[in-house]
């Protein structure tokens, strides 16, 4: 896969629920998430670099939860992916599904978009949730299996594994290859 250089594909790379609940301090630390972390600003500086579109997702609990609750610090955005793209579009869901009850198909529509690089936290979960989404069947999905991750290897393997049944999953490299 390629850079999106041509007049017909716009793409957009959707960054799900990087938040600090799910790093070391936060109150549901995920496995790999430094590395995963580290993955994800390299996938936002080279999608800035082709004119790729960034959009964040972030996920706020609806009433008292176990983790992301409005006001906590925990809720925020990682930093590290703020400082990325200070000024990027974000998307605030309450569902495992990116496209419900959002404007994501909205914000993507008005941009031209036609191809989605879906990246994050957690891959059985959001990240499945909004690949497999039925307004998600609208774009050509591809999932970057290692700019995600999960409660722990196993799962993540076994979520992309079953992905790839049905969608893309791609490496960082095949995406902003040379």
């Amino acid at each position: 896969m390629t850079p999106s250089s041509n007049t017909t594909s716009r793409r957009a790379l959707i960054v799900i629920d990087l938040q600090n609940d799910y790093f070391h301090d936060g109150h549901y630390p995920l496995w790999n998430s430094e590395t995963t972390l580290d993955h994800v600003t390299y996938a936002i500086r080279n999608a800035q670099a082709v004119g790729d579109t960034v959009i964040l997702v972030q996920h706020v609990a609806k009433g008292p939860s176990p983790l992301f609750n409005p006001g906590t610090s925990g809720v925020q955005i990682h930093p590290t992916v703020l400082k990325q793209v200070p000024n990027a579009t974000i998307i605030t869901k309450s569902h495992a599904d990116s496209f419900i009850d959002t404007d994501l198909q909205q914000q993507l529509s008005e941009r031209g978009i036609n191809e989605l690089l879906i990246c994050g936290m957690m891959t059985q979960n959001c990240i499945t949730h909004t690949a497999l989404s039925p307004l998600a069947g609208h774009y050509h999905v591809s999932v970057v299996g290692d700019c995600c991750t999960s409660v722990d290897e196993i799962i993540h393997k076994v979520a992309l594994r079953a992905l790839s049944d049905r969608i893309s999953v791609v490496d960082l490299k095949e995406v902003f290859q040379g």
